[in-house]
């Protein structure tokens, strides 16, 4: 079939079942991009985060090196001085320690914290509440965290809740004396007997009251139901003795006589010693008075160190060997609720029909957990890892805060320490660039790590 043009020529017609031949497609404009944006807007629009991350990021950073190579006046070339200084200074060496001590222990038990959260929260009723709780230290600040655990750690157990916590358990299983500055004068007819003892001057005898007297003993530290003290009138066959407070408020008292006014001192134990042994013991009363058998006759009665031993005040938390380990606690009570949501969210999308089929085979839930549910978890724990890991290296705030004076170079970290060797009155701004590079080259790594592992993921 052919087809006649007005020129008379005839061209055969495409069969009836070709469609017509398709045009060629236009080429493209110079000038625009693969969106069809022209080059020069999308450089427009990106101009202004150019120059903010030159001014913010790109320049500080080639300031640092630049300026880690110079004195600290700044006016003269140092070489490598600066890097050298950072492992001869003990302080700064102190700070590497730590640092690698916060890398180590911070994210890992942060981490498996937030692990055991996410999973047994799961199963529970009131799940979502706890996770709230857990979670709510991620909204108060690292300064005012610092101040919290500040009051947590501190010595006195009156105010810090981790010693008045630790003193009444020890105090549980250990009770200390009664009366840990009490002690007899010259005039009084005790006397030192070794180790914190006291000891009477001369034997007991049967028949005779036996005077104990003490000083010392602050108010505060007198039972609430002591009484008066009662001199010894009838001592009957045996050793009865009274010991008592020989102090009368306000003066006028007495030595060696037991007052009106004077309190017994209720608790203490006496012993009666023969020959190097303990042959009789007892417990004074509320009134002072304490009795003993007839065999403690001729014996020398001993007060034993046990009842003017010092209170126990619990554990130095801000101490130089458990500060670091006490603010690293201070940190992990902050982001271990980040990490249980994170992985939460990660559980949440973990295929049942796995779990439910590893039960159904027999696997217990210790085995569900290991073999299955942390493998499947593990992109998401990798995120979580890494993200603390470079948390850390900066961390200030609560070195800073947390520990004190005394023992701030036993908790010295790379932050704190350019903060301290950049500003104030000896200030060397040349270590403290060179500490700022370093803390870049610790961060690069594990920044490159987690770039690597976001686009292995991309690829799947």
């Amino acid at each position: 079939m052919t087809t006649t043009t007005a020129g008379g020529a005839g061209t055969p017609a495409p069969p009836a079942d070709q469609s017509p031949p398709v045009p060629p497609p236009a080429p493209k404009r110079p000038g625009r991009s693969v969106t069809g944006s022209r080059r020069l807007i999308a450089a427009a629009f990106l101009l202004p985060a150019l120059v903010l991350l030159g001014a913010l990021v790109v320049y500080p950073i080639v300031y640092s090196v630049y300026r880690s190579f110079l004195d600290r006046e700044g006016t003269g070339f140092a070489g490598l001085d600066n890097y050298t200084a950072l492992f001869q200074d003990d302080t700064i060496r102190t700070a590497i320690e730590n640092n690698l001590i916060w890398v180590v222990l911070a994210p890992t038990v942060s981490t498996a914290l937030g692990l055991i959260f996410a999973v047994l929260t799961e199963r529970i009723r009131w799940g979502t509440a706890f996770k709230l709780i857990v979670f709510m230290p991620m909204a108060i600040s690292m300064l005012a965290a610092g101040i919290i655990f500040r009051l947590v750690y501190d010595q006195a157990p009156e105010r810090g809740v981790a010693n008045a916590v630790w003193v009444g358990v020890h105090d549980t299983f250990a009770e200390s004396g009664g009366y840990p500055k009490a002690r007899p004068l010259p005039v009084h007819p005790l006397k030192a007997g070794g180790g914190g003892a006291f000891v009477t001057k001369e034997p007991v005898r049967a028949g005779e009251p036996a005077l104990l007297p003490l000083v010392g003993v602050a108010p505060d530290r007198m039972p609430d139901d002591a009484r008066p003290a009662k001199p010894v009138s009838d001592p009957g066959d045996g050793i009865t003795g009274t010991v008592w407070l020989d102090f009368t408020k306000g003066g006028g008292g007495t030595p060696n006589v037991v007052d009106p006014k004077e309190l017994g001192l209720k608790g203490i134990r006496v012993e009666a010693v023969k020959d190097g042994k303990v042959v009789a013991t007892a417990t004074a009363g509320a009134d002072g008075v304490f009795t003993l058998p007839a065999s403690a006759d001729g014996s020398v009665l001993r007060l034993p160190a046990d009842n003017f031993r010092e209170p126990y005040n619990g554990v130095e938390w801000l101490g130089p060997s458990l500060v670091t380990p006490g603010i690293i606690g201070s940190y992990v009570w902050m982001w271990a609720g980040f990490a249980m949501v994170l992985i939460a969210a990660g559980l949440a999308g973990l295929p049942r029909e796995l779990l439910e089929a590893a039960r159904v085979d027999g696997a217990n839930e210790w085995q569900v957990f290991r073999r299955i549910t942390v493998p499947m978890l593990a992109p998401v724990l990798a995120v979580v890892l890494v993200t603390l890991m470079i948390n850390v290296l900066k961390v200030f705030d609560l070195v800073f805060i947390i520990a004190p004076g005394s023992s701030q170079d036993d908790a010295n970290v790379l932050a704190l320490q350019l903060y301290r060797t950049s500003f104030g009155t000896d200030a060397d701004l040349g270590v403290g660039s060179a500490i700022a590079v370093l803390l870049l080259l610790l961060v690069i790594p594990v920044m490159l790590f987690n770039v690597r592992r976001i686009r292995k993921e991309g690829r799947r």
